[in-house]
């Protein structure tokens, strides 16, 4: 017998001719409704993704391959998807391989499914058809466990007031669909083995068909063999032309899209968030429309696939805000779903109640006031997606609308006033902002008038805030003994703006990057170094798209370098146990994680790390002007919750930080929890000025 096997087998004539007609219409109406979906996009703006093509296109294979998004901080979802995705992949190209054959090559006198080729061929359909079927299997398994993740509970409306009932139906679908498929697949190569009489090389070509066709036989089913198979295959066939159909129109369109949007993605997405066009700026600063979203952006909305990371990394979501990145992502889907006319079939339909409405705000109606104001800017939820969605953009673009609405709380709106009136979010005078300095016994140079190596970008709360003005004094003395040649600006520096600009105060931004570049460009120095992440940030990502190109450095990095240096002598080793937080705009935002572990450890304490560590740290809460704004309706705080966190670890001295921000909002959090005395809230300066005395 032939090594080989044959497609229709036993077909008459017209049923291969239906197969045909049937075929051709369905991966029409795909084409068809995927157009429509390309259509979408092309009404969004220009994103400016398509430079770097190729390497683009490698590094999103290179992660789809490797499946090193997916595997992030969960292993078992990682191996699971990764056999899924295979499976599908090699399941597919055989498909082709055999139309390719079948429909092709054999008019043109080549057969290529036969022989040894053949038999390659079926053992990898075989290997990765059951590694397809296992991977289903695992997802199916994690779904019965119900992980919060999977849990569609919305945080900005009562649980009576919607129903995720769609959603959980489109994620049974897609996975029994593909199971039954591959099934399926297996059953039709074991009823044609009983139908051929067990032919010898199937034995080894078909390993897991060839075990399945004993077992029908044992049932007594290989009389019937012929016509069972007939039924198979088309229950089978109308099962794949069915995918076909339902993936344009459903959770399954991930397949396609999330590889395009990983390989557009953008590396600097949030870090550095976008300018706004002259264009723009006519019809104001924010989002009001379709249109005014990128083709990225609407992309965004299509690539989620509800795996809920963002939605368990946000610290809003868990301190009971009325804010899922999750949700707001599927309720800009079913905007643009709706204004596009591409419906999914099981998109939701509560929607918050806008739908109703003639013409809905974005900002407002479809997207509440107070969902997009609950945003810390941490970025968790851009770090944790796996399909390169990025939230902050589109949350940054809708808040601009709300500020030239004037839609914000009061006491932001204060700040706001006062950073334009006076260059600091505090609301003093511009000549105040270095009297910290004045209990110094020595005096810190002026950079407009001296030279000097490092100018130091101090920033609003190390230069107001009285509870850290004492740190910013002993990082001062710390430099100052060690004989760097470092100054400030004086009543020259204003608010750096990066909050500003993620509160959505695009112009406000722009006018603090035009007063600090001018500062800057009379100051005379090497490098900047700020103890702010929230200043370095800006500093080091966003002013060059001004023409401000700066060496930007955080604190514990230069104080690293002057320790090994030996202008920094450490005396005396610390015997604590101690935890460490990494702040959102220096560790996730910046990469930034080791160099303070390596200061600590050059200090001789031990560090017990927090589960969530790292690019995985959990916010204080205070970015995005959220420090600004009223947080008394929260179930708990985020800055309280971390505490907890580092609680739990056990004996802990004290709880190191390296941010401004995080010493303010944390030694709040030990008292508002009603834990003080068990821990110590320090900044990483005050080990070293120990160390070193």
């Amino acid at each position: 017998m032939e090594i080989t096997r044959h497609i229709f087998r036993n077909f008459p004539e017209w049923l291969q001719i239906a197969f045909y007609v049937v075929g051709f219409a369905t991966i029409f109406y795909f084409l068809f409704s995927s157009y429509k979906i390309v259509q979408k996009y092309r009404k969004g703006r220009p994103a400016g993704r398509w430079n770097n093509f190729g390497a683009r296109f490698m590094k999103a294979l290179g992660t789809m391959a490797k499946h090193s998004t997916i595997s992030k901080r969960n292993k078992y979802v990682g191996y699971a998807h990764w056999m899924i995705f295979w499976g599908f992949v090699v399941l597919f190209i055989g498909t082709v391989i055999v139309a390719l054959d079948h429909d092709f090559l054999r008019f043109l006198g080549f057969h290529l499914l036969k022989g040894n080729f053949y038999v390659v061929f079926s053992i990898f359909m075989d290997v990765f058809g059951v590694a397809f079927l296992v991977g289903l299997l695992m997802m199916a398994f994690r779904r019965a466990k119900k992980p919060p993740e999977l849990d569609y509970t919305r945080p900005d409306m009562p649980k009576d007031k919607y129903d995720r009932k769609p959603y959980v139906t489109d994620d049974k679908i897609f996975l029994w669909l593909l199971f039954l498929i591959g099934l399926t697949g297996f059953f039709i190569e074991a009823l044609r083995i009983v139908g051929d009489n067990f032919p010898p090389f199937e034995s080894y070509s078909s390993p897991v068909g060839w075990s399945l066709a004993h077992v029908l036989a044992i049932l007594g089913l290989s009389a019937k063999a012929d016509s069972i198979f007939l039924y198979t295959w088309w229950f089978h066939a109308v099962m794949v032309l069915g995918f076909i159909a339902y993936l344009p129109h459903s959770k399954a369109m991930h397949i396609i899209l999330d590889f395009v949007n990983l390989m557009f993605k953008d590396e600097m997405a949030a870090k550095r968030l976008p300018k706004v066009t002259e264009e723009k700026m006519k019809e104001g600063m924010g989002y009001l429309k379709l249109e005014d979203f990128t083709w990225k952006e609407l992309m965004d909305f299509d690539a989620c696939t509800k795996c809920g990371r963002c939605h368990v990394a946000c610290p809003a979501r868990a301190s009971g805000a009325p804010l899922s990145p999750r949700d707001l992502i599927l309720e800009m889907r079913t905007y643009a779903e709706t204004t596009a006319g591409t419906k999914e079939w099981f998109m939701q339909q509560e929607s918050n109640g806008w739908t109703g409405k003639k013409n809905p705000a974005i900002a407002g109606d479809v997207i509440k006031a107070d969902t997009l104001w609950s945003c810390t800017t941490c970025m968790a939820c851009v770090e944790a997606c796996p399909v390169g969605i990025e939230h902050l953009t589109t949350i940054v673009n809708l808040r601009r609308t709300l500020v030239d609405e004037g839609t914000m709380e009061d006491s932001l709106q204060d700040v706001l006033m006062n950073i334009g009136d006076y260059g600091n979010s505090f609301g003093q005078s511009d000549r105040m902002r270095a009297k910290w300095t004045k209990e110094l016994d020595f005096k810190i140079k002026d950079a407009r008038k001296e030279e000097v190596d490092y100018l130091w970008f101090v920033g609003d709360f190390a230069s107001y805030d009285q509870r850290i003005q004492g740190i910013s004094r002993k990082v001062a003395k710390i430099l100052n003994d060690a004989g760097v040649n470092f100054g400030i600006m004086y009543e020259a520096e204003k608010n750096s703006g990066n909050d500003v600009r993620r509160i959505g105060e695009e112009g406000l931004y722009e006018m603090l990057v035009e007063d600090n570049m001018a500062a800057l460009e009379e100051a005379s120095f090497k490098e900047i170094f700020t103890t702010d992440p929230h200043t370095l940030n800006t500093l080091k990502n966003e002013y060059p798209d001004f023409g401000g190109n700066y060496t930007v450095k955080h604190y514990t990095q230069l104080l690293i370098e002057l320790i090994k240096s030996g202008k920094i002598q450490i005396k005396n080793k610390l015997n604590y146990t101690v935890t460490y937080h990494d702040p959102c705009y220096l560790g996730r935002y910046n990469g930034i994680t080791e160099e303070p572990r390596e200061l600590l450890k050059l200090l001789g304490v031990t560090v017990k790390e927090m589960p969530r560590n790292r690019s995985n740290s959990f916010c204080c809460g205070a970015g995005g002007g959220r420090i600004w704004m009223d947080d008394s309706k929260l179930e708990k705080r985020p800055s309280e919750m971390r505490i907890e966190e580092a609680l739990a670890l056990g004996q802990i001295d004290c709880f190191i930080v390296s941010c401004p921000k995080d010493y303010a909002m944390y030694s709040d959090a030990v008292k508002t929890s009603g834990n003080e005395g068990k821990l110590v809230v320090k900044d990483v300066v005050e080990l070293l000025e120990e160390a070193i005395l």
